[in-house]
């Protein structure tokens, strides 16, 4: 970044935007006191910065362990800007054709600092639906969605989670966890029911791209009365593990090369 300063107000400008871009790349979420050692900058100086990109919703701030993460706001602009990129640009017809045939809501969804965003969705026709996700976030393995990410993205969750603690991941029992994101990985589906809210129902199926690696993943919601086993063996799971194919494709991957 240009840091040309000429005033007080530029040089704090300059260091609200170093300290977004640094929640934004680090893979875990800093303290107050971690922040002003990498912006090198004063205590103080960090509170009135922090004060007020809070007040704008641009970073949030766990009371309880004192350390920052980016705002929803922040998330709200970043969609924004992630509409002309590939990955919404891309998921956007899956997730229409999805939302059509079902009947159901369908998310594109990604993966930020172990927890997941609902970036984008097309809507159900239905009377009875669920309260839209759209920028909110949720711990990893909390969601369908996180599941299947993890999944297909690792073989072995627990050295990780073992070296990083399992902190606001969701996750209660390691070894069980384990054992169904194994089950997931053999499936390539994740099934949740009542854990994004009472009575919600989500299936999700990941996407990859050309080097193998999961760029995100598709979830469709449902009440959980319609998404029943047998619609959900017959219907549903098998139309998303073939968009979850078609859509990966898209981006490049092919399973016998990778």
């Amino acid at each position: 970044m240009n840091k040309k300063l000429c005033t007080d107000t530029d040089q704090t400008l300059v260091k609200a935007f170093d300290l977004l871009e640094a929640l934004s790349e680090d893979n875990i979420n800093p303290t107050a006191q971690s922040l002003a050692r990498k912006l090198k900058i004063s205590s103080n100086k960090l509170f009135h910065i922090t004060e007020t990109l809070e007040i704008m919703g641009l970073v949030e701030c766990d009371k309880q362990t004192g350390s920052y993460r980016l705002g929803l706001c922040a998330f709200g602009m970043a969609q924004q800007l992630l509409k002309s990129s590939s990955i919404l640009r891309l998921a956007q017809p899956a997730l229409e054709d999805l939302a059509r045939k079902h009947d159901e809501a369908a998310y594109i969804t990604i993966l930020n600092n172990d927890e997941v965003v609902f970036l984008d969705m097309v809507d159900s026709f239905q009377p009875i639906r669920a309260t839209t996700f759209v920028g909110r976030r949720f711990p990893i393995f909390t969601n369908a969605a996180g599941k299947v990410i993890q999944a297909m993205s690792s073989f072995d969750v627990r050295d990780k989670f073992y070296r990083k603690g399992t902190g606001k991941t969701g996750i209660k029992d390691l070894q069980q966890l384990q054992s169904e994101l194994d089950d997931i990985r053999r499936s390539g589906v994740a099934v949740d029911n009542n854990c994004l809210a009472e009575g919600v129902c989500s299936v999700a199926v990941a996407i990859k791209d050309y080097a193998g690696l999961v760029v995100g993943a598709i979830t469709l919601l449902g009440p959980t009365f319609r998404m029943v086993q047998d619609r959900l063996e017959k219907e549903i799971i098998p139309s998303m593990l073939e968009m979850s194919e078609e859509l990966s494709m898209k981006f490049g991957y092919d399973r016998i090369h990778v």
